[in-house]
């Protein structure tokens, strides 16, 4: 082993850094640009390192597929379905990484892992609502119950299904006021006016709230209640809303049967 790999091993273990950036190492002072190149081309000959992407690394042993991930964006984290079922709202678990932020957008596969991200580019008022786990180099972010359901009737084609969604808003305690605060940087009047018609039928802590808020925000078009059906059903002057699933049906699918 050289010496300028040496120093690199050093500089990456006093920080406790298992991924890492080509400017993190550069910043500590010890490698010029030259020797740093020289070092991080042998050891990932070797398969000590591996390339996230270009100017990212990892630690070969370092498999974390949930701090790797936010750590190929500048900003947000975990969100859509993959929160979903991170926060137990949802036993389905989607097979890729869903990622919010507002820098890039697409797919990437992580290098060396099976782990495939999805890049869901949002602006950036709407990064917002995340809580952060684990410690040091191994911290990354995922978004709060309330930000994640907003989010999933935001964008439903993230939510892993309209009838799992519906499942989980059942399943999940809710506090509305920051339920209200999400909805309102979002903007988005189809996902208020579901939101309050489920609050109102599942008769959810918070629902007065909620709902005044609601009615205060609707418009005079009328939104179908699931959008993948057809806009024919019963219409809701109160949130003007089609609702083109019947209420049992809904409910059903809220408190599904345990087997």
């Amino acid at each position: 082993m050289t010496r300028y790999q040496i120093i690199l091993l050093q500089i990456i273990g006093e920080n406790g850094w298992d991924v890492f950036t080509h400017q993190m190492i550069e910043n500590d002072g010890h490698l010029t640009r030259l020797q740093l190149n020289q070092a991080l081309r042998s050891m990932l000959n070797k398969g000590e390192i591996t390339q996230i992407e270009k100017g990212k690394y990892r630690r070969h042993h370092f498999t974390d597929e949930k701090v790797i991930g936010c750590f190929m964006v500048p900003d947000g984290g975990i969100a859509y379905w993959s929160a979903l079922n991170m926060h137990g709202l949802t036993e389905q678990f989607p097979n890729e990484l869903m990622i919010q932020n507002s820098a890039r957008t697409g797919i990437k596969k992580i290098p060396g892992m099976g782990t495939t991200c999805r890049f869901i580019r949002v602006k950036p008022v709407k990064v917002t609502g995340y809580n952060e786990r684990g410690y040091g180099n191994h911290r990354y972010s995922i978004t709060d119950i309330e930000k994640t359901l907003v989010d999933c009737f935001d964008l439903i084609e993230y939510s892993g299904g309209f009838h799992e969604l519906i499942k989980a808003f059942s399943q999940a305690h809710l506090n509305a006021k920051k339920m209200i605060r999400y909805s309102r940087i979002i903007r988005n009047l189809s996902a208020i006016k579901r939101i309050a018609f489920l609050y109102d039928l599942l008769e959810k802590n918070g629902k007065d709230e909620y709902v005044l808020f609601a009615i205060n925000q609707v418009n005079e078009r009328y939104t179908p209640f699931d959008p993948a059906l057809p806009p024919t059903g019963l219409f809701i002057r109160k949130y003007h809303l089609i609702l083109n699933i019947p209420e049992t049906e809904i409910l059903s699918m809220a408190t599904p049967v345990r087997s």
